[in-house]
């Protein structure tokens, strides 16, 4: 059985025993492992599969985490192991629980599960919900890099406002020590650098450490809505990827990018949280096409009639505009939304076009290493670099590329401030984007609204 999700795409695979039946999963696999399986005697979990992050494969699911039943825990294969593990250990189902995933894709790894003997298997999020004692608001998205973050920080802020103490729950990135990180709490600059984080991990944790929300993430999501629930007055779910929320929802938010329109149809488990959404932000309405955003528009509607859409900006600055008119400019964008997000730019090509930039830099002829293979993986990308940053040889082979590069001017559009992790020997300056809703409805009437039912009840 195949479990995948996470930000980072794992599998492993159980054994039913009572039934002499084998399952594989593919990654959220952790997540769902520790709800449905860690304690269930009828199965016994075989290994995990690794994707997207590099450097997973080989490890393993330490025994501190993976429960009495596996003193050696489980280990962690590449997913193109697949057929080979499904047919030495005799699998028979294997669940999907990776996340942004179109569905092409989708019937390609279940026609690989297939073939190679085993059924093919996804999970409905109610089996994987865990409740919170704490109201909740879950941000989720229809793909990669819609905006959900900045939702996720204006619900945090409107909170706030009201006086509640809003602690985000972050979706997890498990790319350190997993036993180290089975639970974290986010809340200062040294907190980041106590738990070794990475580019990707800080661009979610220092937005919120910026705005005075404490964030935790980690593995066991069990352990964390514990300590998270303390802390809290409500719980804000801050998604990753398009997956679908770990935590029930009291109210969900799900926010959608009209630069992909139509994946709303398209990805799993995209669709998934349109029809569970309560209210669907419809984002970047401020440079995309009217058509495209009537097309989300009109899908919303179609598959879920009942949720309130409401429009916004996503509202883009720039530190020093002067250091980008009429220069020649290098542009940082976040990563996974221009690598496995497909799109071709992100806000830093946008305001870069906006001010007047002389020339956009190709970085694809100045990139080594890893970066260099990223491009090559996603041939759609020439004019941006992703911030790519998995791990300190990543890192340094992104700071590489970036001074390497002929140009005036570094734009970084990724949410965090880079120079706090590279050292960049060349003029850089920071683009920031920021939720801007659209005509009088907005998150902070939608929260004063479920504040009030909850208040009711």
């Amino acid at each position: 059985m195949s479990i995948w999700g996470i930000k980072l795409g794992l599998l492993y695979w159980a054994q039913q025993v009572a039934i002499d039946q084998k399952l594989l999963f593919l990654v959220r696999e952790f997540h769902n492992f520790n709800v449905l399986y860690r304690n269930d005697d009828s199965y016994e979990v075989i290994a995990f599969t690794a994707a997207q992050i590099p450097d997973i494969e080989g490890r393993v699911y330490p025994p501190e985490l993976a429960g009495k039943n596996y003193p050696r825990g489980i280990p962690i294969y590449a997913e193109s192991e697949l057929p080979t593990l499904i047919r030495k250990y005799g699998v028979t189902q294997v669940d999907l629980a990776y996340s942004d995933l179109n569905y092409v894709e989708v019937m390609h790894k279940a026609s690989i599960a297939n073939a190679a003997g085993a059924d093919f298997k996804i999970i409905g999020s109610e089996r994987t919900f865990l409740k919170s004692t704490k109201p909740v608001i879950s941000v989720c998205a229809v793909r990669t890099g819609s905006g959900k973050s900045q939702t996720s920080r204006k619900v945090c802020k409107v909170l706030r406002e009201r006086g509640l103490k809003a602690v985000a729950i972050r979706h997890p990135m498990p790319y350190g020590d997993l036993k180290e990180q089975t639970w974290q709490r986010f809340a200062t600059y040294q907190d980041l650098d106590k738990y070794k984080t990475t580019i990707e991990e800080r661009e979610e944790y220092e937005p919120h450490i910026d705005n005075k929300t404490v964030v935790f993430a980690g593995v066991d999501y069990g352990e964390i809505l514990k300590r998270a629930e303390k802390e809290a007055d409500v719980i804000v779910w801050d998604g990753g990827n398009n997956d679908t929320s770990f935590i029930k929802p009291d109210l969900s938010i799900v926010v959608a990018d009209p630069h992909r329109a139509g994946h709303e149809l398209l990805y799993y488990p995209g669709e998934t949280n349109v029809r569970l959404a309560d209210v669907v932000v419809i984002n970047k309405v401020d440079s995309a096409e009217p058509k495209n955003i009537e097309l989300v528009k009109s899908n919303v509607k179609m598959l879920n009639p009942h949720a309130k859409i409401i429009e916004a900006d996503s509202e883009i600055t720039v530190d020093n505009p002067n250091m980008v008119k009429g220069k020649r400019v290098l542009i940082i964008e976040d990563g996974p939304t221009v690598t496995h997000g497909e799109m071709k730019y992100g806000a830093g090509f946008v305001v870069a076009k906006r001010i007047g930039a002389k020339e956009i830099i190709d970085p694809r002829p100045y990139a080594v290493g890893s970066i260099k293979k990223t491009f090559q993986k996603y041939p759609h990308l020439s004019n941006v670099l992703p911030a790519m940053g998995y791990g300190k040889q990543q890192i340094k082979e992104l700071e590489t590329t970036i001074n390497s590069a002929d140009c005036d001017t570094v734009l970084s559009a990724t949410p965090i401030d880079l120079r706090r992790v590279l050292v960049v020997e060349k003029p850089m300056v920071r683009a920031r984007y920021e939720l801007r809703e659209k005509g009088s409805y907005g998150i902070e009437q939608v929260i004063s609204e479920f504040l009030s039912k909850r208040l009711c009840k």
